[in-house]
């Protein structure tokens, strides 16, 4: 089993519909979740040295989770009933 990164993105309000389906979510994946992770705040893309402030335009990742699953194509089928409007899924390599 490997572990993969969801790196979710976009925006919604937290109404609570939308609170309700991230927790149903959570508990239809349960077994899986290394991290349920956390929504992120401000960020800053730093290249070189110099830094800019990351904008809803730029579209920053919002959050993320980790999860354990078989292989990559397991990992993103675990998104079904998501919530999250864009998510990035990773692999996290052993070192």
């Amino acid at each position: 089993m490997s572990k993969f990164v969801f790196l979710f993105g976009g925006q919604s309000e937290p109404t609570d519909d939308v609170m309700a389906a991230w927790h149903e979510w959570f508990d239809s994946i349960g077994s899986h979740i290394v991290d349920s992770g956390n929504p992120f705040g401000p960020g800053r893309e730093v290249n070189g040295g110099s830094g800019t402030d990351l904008t809803p335009a730029m579209s920053p990742a919002t959050g993320y989770s980790i999860v354990n699953a078989d292989s990559l194509d397991e990992a993103v089928k675990l998104l079904d009933g998501c919530p999250s409007t864009v998510t990035r899924v990773y692999e996290a390599m052993p070192m």
